[in-house]
């Protein structure tokens, strides 16, 4: 095997680790909207519950300094994937519960929660693993790989279900498949990088900021005293708003009989 001092090809790590990046985000802002769709839950339900699970996406940053202070981006990378592959099967398997939404929403969320560190380090290992020409050469292949994950997510696996959902006729089982496919292929990925992540000497904690956790309050002080940034802040907040609410929704229009005003979709239609 690879010693610790190694360079490893970044071929051999840096697509799958972005894989691993879109995978969960795709299953928890757009899968799960289809799965409650097709479960009977009504779409101002969808609307309210699943919209919180883009929070971990939007407040990420205040617990982002705690993955430089404690262990290595490595050890978080890995270990995110693993405990996201357990709460994904968690919510595959409360689809058969009779309160599958409030359930599956808590797994959801700690999915959300914990692809939302998982990001932070896989970007940190990005830098920390490759110098500047690599990152420069590579930074076009992780958005695609990325890209891929999303297809794969709401193409792939929404068709499958679909396939699934047809042959059996049974909404409940096709989703509780597709979700245990999700995380075999999550618990997979937790493997393969237990092994094949390199191991940069540069990746370790930063003592230095361990011990400034309490200044911490005192630096956010200052940043909302800086001039304008209720600007800016209203600006990060609501730039991408009119998206974000046709994203959530796009799928029950697709899926909704054409008397309730949707477009009579099947699910593999949709995917």
């Amino acid at each position: 095997m690879f010693s610790k001092a190694d360079h490893r090809n970044p071929w051999y790590y840096l697509p799958t680790t972005y894989f691993a990046e879109g995978l969960p985000y795709m299953i928890v802002n757009s899968l799960a909207v289809i799965i409650y769709k097709k479960m009977g839950v009504s779409n101002t339900l969808i609307a309210f519950w699943t919209s919180w699970l883009y929070l971990p996406w939007v407040i990420k940053m205040l617990w982002g300094p705690l993955i430089d202070m404690y262990s290595t981006k490595r050890n978080w990378i890995a270990w995110t994937q693993a405990l996201m592959c357990a709460a994904i099967a968690c919510a595959a398997l409360s689809l058969k519960t009779p309160h599958f939404l409030y359930v599956s929403m808590a797994c959801f969320m700690g999915v959300a929660f914990l692809s939302a560190t998982h990001d932070i380090a896989v970007d940190g290992f990005y830098m920390l693993s490759l110098d500047d020409k690599k990152q420069a050469f590579f930074i076009g292949i992780r958005s695609f790989c990325y890209r891929l994950a999303m297809l794969f997510s709401s193409g792939v696996l929404v068709m499958l279900a679909g396939r699934i959902e047809a042959r059996t006729g049974n909404i409940q089982d096709s989703w509780t498949q597709v979700l245990l496919l999700a995380a075999a292929i999550m618990g997979l990925l937790f493997v393969y990088h237990r092994v094949f992540l390199p191991y940069p000497a540069v990746d370790k904690p930063d003592e230095a900021k361990a011990g400034q956790l309490a200044e911490f309050g005192e630096i956010f002080k200052a940043y909302f005293k800086l001039e304008n940034v209720g600007l800016g802040l209203a600006f990060i907040l609501t730039y991408r708003f009119g998206e974000a609410m046709l994203l959530k929704l796009a799928a029950p229009f697709l899926l909704d009989k054409a008397e309730a005003g949707g477009m009579a979709l099947t699910t593999t239609q949709v995917g």
